[in-house]
């Protein structure tokens, strides 16, 4: 099982080749490839120092799978080359999700669209990925109408130079900046680029990716997005509507049976989730679950989830799992 990951010395491609060893994916010669600036620079895999190689390199070595994560760019270029030559491209990037012949997976929740033959998977947005596993079971049972978002994203989110860019800060030390303004001490409702409509792309993805991963086009989505000073994971308040009435303890439950949910919620012992808890953990914490009582048949849910892991790697070696396991490649 040879298999190529394509960005290999990001946050999140580091992430990926960690999580290939920790999980025993059945790696048999692994290939980590970048841009031209890291080619020859040695990571580490079981151990034993790998060589970076060149995107071409990594097409040329024929591996079974090759999982990206690389920007939109590079997928936009590149798994194309990949998949014409006969390779598995899971992309982590925006380039393919709502790409109407590309799957966009979550296994827990839509595993099914993918079907033998396919050679380009997109893996979700990471807020999305968190908000549809807590959503899932419940759109299942009581048909959600509407959801209104608002994201408290880390700086991980951004990459290296923000998580610098925060750290500098912190030191007071003046360094190149990954924002527009000053992150620590500071939050500010802006991630991904404005639209036309002043809506932001890390917005704009949350409500088209939902209803595409929960293959309902009537569900009502608005959403706004914040950028706030700290590592670990990202974190949500969601309300959302449901078409049929529900009973909150019912709720409750078909959450916490959910693969890959923890319900986290006693708030009379201060316990609801939090970035510093599902850091370097791959499950999905929901707490703070309670009626609105200003509306019939709505709920609030707060979510958090590491947005490295479950919010990208680990969800794209997921799917190469899936696919594993049910020779699909």
């Amino acid at each position: 099982m040879k298999t190529a990951v394509v960005g290999a010395t990001g946050m999140v491609g580091r992430t990926m080749m960690k999580l290939l060893e920790e999980r025993n994916f059945p790696v048999t010669e692994i290939i980590p490839a970048a841009s031209e600036k890291s080619v020859g620079k040695e990571l580490m895999f079981k151990g034993k120092p790998v060589k970076v190689v060149s995107v071409m390199d990594a097409v040329k070595a024929k591996p079974v799978f090759a999982i990206f994560s690389a920007g939109a760019s590079t997928s936009k270029e590149w798994a194309p080359v990949f998949a014409k030559n006969g390779i598995i491209v899971i992309d982590n990037s925006s380039a393919w999700r709502m790409d109407k012949d590309v799957p966009l997976v979550v296994p827990e929740i839509n595993s099914h669209v993918i079907k033998k033959g396919v050679k380009l998977i997109a893996n979700p947005n990471c807020s999305t990925i968190q908000m549809v596993m807590a959503l899932a079971p419940l759109h299942r049972k009581y048909k959600i109408k509407r959801i209104v978002a608002a994201t408290y994203q880390s700086v991980t989110g951004t990459g290296v130079k923000a998580v610098t860019q925060m750290e500098n800060e912190r030191k007071g030390i003046k360094g190149e900046m990954a924002y527009a303004h000053p992150i620590d001490m500071n939050c500010f409702p802006h991630g991904g680029s404005f639209q036309p409509d002043t809506y932001t792309t890390e917005e704009q993805k949350l409500i088209d990716e939902t209803r595409k991963i929960l293959e309902d086009q009537s569900i009502m989505v608005t959403a706004t997005v914040v950028r706030i000073p700290v590592v670990g994971g990202h974190s949500e308040a969601v309300n959302v509507e449901f078409e049929k009435e529900y009973d909150l303890q019912e709720a409750i439950s078909l959450m916490s049976k959910f693969p890959g949910v923890v319900i986290y919620d006693n708030p009379a012992e201060n316990k609801y989730p939090m970035p510093i808890l599902s850091h370097n953990r791959d499950e999905v914490f929901v707490g703070r679950i309670r009626r609105d009582h200003s509306r019939e048949k709505c709920l609030n849910l707060w979510i958090v989830s590491d947005n490295i892991r479950k919010g990208a790697a680990t969800n794209a070696i997921q799917i190469a799992e899936y696919m594993v396991a049910n020779k699909l490649y």
